[in-house]
């Protein structure tokens, strides 16, 4: 097993009750935990108290935690998640659960934790890392735990200032010896420009102010592609958001290539107020109609979830596939699109998104929000960035992975 100079100070300095890792991304915090983790499960084998491993979701630990736990020391050491949340790690029944909603942990409420290992900690709901507190009640219990870096008016960073016994380890990208130089200078790249360059870069608890799209906003021309140069597409796919008496009703339709650029084809931002669902319907009808015919069939309509009766109209009354949006955190589908747009892999065709250069341009973060929030007061037209990120959102993990 071969460490970083972080890696090993973790190593053989980490024995308080409280041991993190905060920091970039990439920078080795979670590598170091597929040892670390066996060595605290062993140190408590036998004693009184559970094993608990807590992450955002069951699905998350099973992919961040489990299986690249089982690749380096077997399944018969380290079983899958099983049906009763359960799994067997080097010998001792751990529970895996979820930790973003409160009930998720309600099996453990009450019981003597031993161990606990935490994933992506800033991702909980409060509650739950409340509750874990008086649960490690024994003297050899214990907590490692990774994160990376949110707002400072974050709940967990305040935690991290209070006088517990915390044992606080601060990574950089840079602090990780074992990337390729070309893998470091592209990351950086790709979130240069924006808040997630000082947290997950830099490592530092950063707060989201001022323009979302800065690096958009300063030369938005970077972005423009005319539609004679568009490539063949893998995927072709719109989104549409419903707006509401005082807001918009929006249409985004994205190509992704097969080198895994994403490309705005067309957007249309319509006021909703006074306009009946037959003219609505009428216009998305026209819409789609318009880039069948200028690039083909979508291979799926991408609708703002909540109204599900004109999702259901559409459905009866046009031969296109209409799905429910996915709605994955908004704050997720930022990312995505800053990433693309810093890699130089999001492209707009020239004089066909308007209304959408528009929002992109004037998105702000909401400084008075305590968590990252985009704000909505219609200063920017939400609508149309919702509907853009309806429009790849399902393909969100291949553009950009985890």
């Amino acid at each position: 097993m071969q460490l970083s100079d972080m890696q090993k100070d973790f190593w053989n300095n980490a024995h308080s009750r409280w041991n993190i890792k905060s920091g970039a991304t990439r920078s080795g915090k979670t590598y170091l935990d597929y040892y670390i983790i066996p060595r605290r499960i062993r140190a408590v084998a036998g004693k009184e108290g559970l094993v608990v491993i807590l992450g955002n979701t069951k699905g998350t630990l099973q992919r961040n935690i489990i299986e690249p736990l089982q690749k380096i020391f077997t399944p018969a050491l380290v079983s899958d998640i099983r049906s009763d949340n359960t799994a067997m790690l080097f010998g001792e029944k751990c529970y895996c659960l979820g930790a973003d909603k409160i009930n998720q942990v309600d099996r453990i409420r009450g019981s003597s934790i031993k161990y606990c290992y935490g994933d992506e900690v800033v991702t909980w709901h409060e509650d739950v890392f409340n509750m874990l507190k008086s649960r490690l009640d024994k003297p050899y219990s214990c907590f490692d735990g990774t994160c990376n870096p949110e707002s400072p008016n974050h709940w967990f960073y305040k935690f991290l200032q209070s006088d517990a016994d915390i044992y606080l380890r601060h990574y950089t990208l840079d602090d990780n010896p074992f990337l390729s130089k070309e893998f470091v200078e592209n990351l950086k790249k790709e979130y240069y420009g924006t808040v997630l360059y000082d947290r997950y870069i830099l490592g530092k608890w950063a707060l989201a102010e001022g323009l979302i799209y800065k690096m958009f906003a300063d030369c938005p021309e970077k972005y423009m592609i005319a539609k004679k140069d568009l490539p063949r597409f893998s995927s072709i796919n719109i989104g549409h958001d419903f707006g509401g008496n005082k807001s918009n009703h929006a249409f985004v339709a994205s190509g992704i290539s097969f080198d895994n650029h994403l490309y705005k084809l067309r957007a249309k931002s319509i006021k909703a107020t006074g306009m009946s669902f037959d003219k609505l319907q009428a216009e998305f009808v026209k819409f789609v109609e318009g880039i069948i015919k200028d690039y083909g069939y979508p291979d799926g309509v991408y609708c703002d979830s909540a109204e599900q009766t004109m999702i259901n109209s559409y459905r009866q009354h046009t031969p296109y596939p209409v799905y429910n949006s996915i709605k994955r955190p908004i704050n997720d589908r930022i990312r995505c699109t800053l990433l693309l747009m810093g890699g130089e892999r999001y492209h707009i065709v020239e004089g066909e998104c308007d209304d959408l250069v528009n929002g992109l341009k004037t998105a702000v973060w909401d400084d008075k929000s305590l968590e990252d929030k985009r704000l909505d007061d219609g200063t920017s037209d939400i609508d149309i960035l919702d509907a853009d990120e309806y429009s790849f959102e399902y393909n969100i993990y291949r553009l950009v992975g985890d």
